[in-house]
């Protein structure tokens, strides 16, 4: 018992931290950092983030194949490598080692049920899947789908530590209040809120798409109105580059998830008041529902924050990324807790 309450503590300890992981990895980005460290897993051959301007120049002239996007004159700050430089670090050192000893204490409970121990070893084979795409990513000198890709390893991850956590809870009857639902009405949503994650996914990885495409934040200009929610000064414009123009694309991807949780928040409101426990699936709905709604207004103040001396102002992208993270997290999480039971009851099933 006491194995399965401490493993409990460190799941849920493990996925706050991979959620600050993701956070330091949208600060890199607002920075412009992430090729600030060009090899990997060292930094400019070195294991500290302190690179001087000419230690940098003198790697890059004994490694010129290295020579990143920006060309062999740039030189990075100091914060620009520490933010790189600790994002591995925590990811590495701390989240690495821990997970493993995670996997290793479920492993040797003999009383963890066969899909808790299922759940651990998937986070340890995506914990190992995530370095490697790690290193894939700084390979390919940050190309916007490999960054985007690097993101959704990062939430498969967290995904399937609240997984593990989920069923951790359920070995030891501890079962929080705020997931209990009213199996009929989970039952009857729940393919509805994998189809609305699967959504919020698309709409964030769209995003991030636009946010890693050089250019691609001013596809729509930056004119006030003509620029949002307007493109250029028109609701609807012809696709003629999937890539310059995916901010465009972006936006109706958000238009379709954002009116599918209205009608979600309305339909599932008038089916919880027949049954006993509705109310909280109500309220997770109404939950992700406001929070996917404020972020469209956060992406708005993004486009209208530019200038002409300082551009946008990226704090607002890093909060777009996070309430989008976010809020996909919170229908996956009300997925799972559909389905948790229905596997613990039947051992290791396909979830559906």
């Amino acid at each position: 018992m006491l194995d399965r309450i401490s493993t409990r503590t460190l799941t849920a300890g493990l996925i706050a931290v991979t959620f600050l992981v993701i956070a330091i990895g949208g600060v890199i980005r607002i920075y412009d950092a992430g090729e600030s460290c060009p090899d990997w897993p060292t930094c400019f051959g070195s294991w500290s983030f302190d690179i001087s301007p000419d230690e940098q120049e003198i790697w890059w002239d004994e490694n010129p194949e290295e020579i990143d996007s920006r060309g062999e004159h740039h030189r990075y700050t100091t914060f620009q490598i520490f933010t790189e430089w600790a994002h591995r670090l925590i990811a590495g050192t701390i989240l690495g080692p821990l997970v493993l000893l995670n996997w290793f204490i479920v492993r040797r409970d003999d009383e963890s049920n066969s899909v808790t121990k299922l759940a651990a070893t998937i986070s340890v084979a995506l914990i190992v899947w995530q370095g490697l795409i790690g290193w894939f990513t700084v390979e390919m000198d940050n190309e916007h789908w490999s960054v985007a890709l690097h993101l959704a390893s990062a939430l498969a991850f967290e995904l399937s530590l609240i997984w593990l956590w989920l069923c951790i809870s359920r070995d030891t009857h501890e079962n929080p209040k705020w997931i209990e639902f009213d199996p009929v009405l989970a039952n009857r949503w729940k393919k509805r809120i994998a189809w609305l994650g699967f959504g919020s996914f698309i709409a964030l990885f769209a995003g991030v798409f636009v946010a890693t495409t050089p250019g691609a934040n001013t596809g729509c200009g930056v004119n006030g109105l003509d620029s949002w929610p307007l493109c250029h000064g028109k609701l609807f414009n012809t696709i003629e580059n999937l890539e310059n123009q995916s901010q465009i694309i972006h936006r109706w991807i958000v238009a379709i998830v954002g009116i599918t949780l209205l009608a979600s928040s309305w339909l599932v409101m008038k089916e919880q008041y027949q049954h006993q426990h509705g109310q909280i699936l109500r309220n997770w709905i109404w939950t992700a529902t406001g929070l996917f709604l404020l972020n469209v207004i956060v992406g708005a103040f993004y486009i209208f924050s530019w200038t002409a001396d300082s551009g946008f102002e990226e704090w607002f992208s890093l909060l777009h990324l996070l309430l989008a993270s976010l809020t996909f997290l919170i229908l996956a999480t009300v997925w799972l807790s559909t389905s948790i039971g229905t596997l613990h009851d039947t051992g290791v099933e396909t979830l559906e």
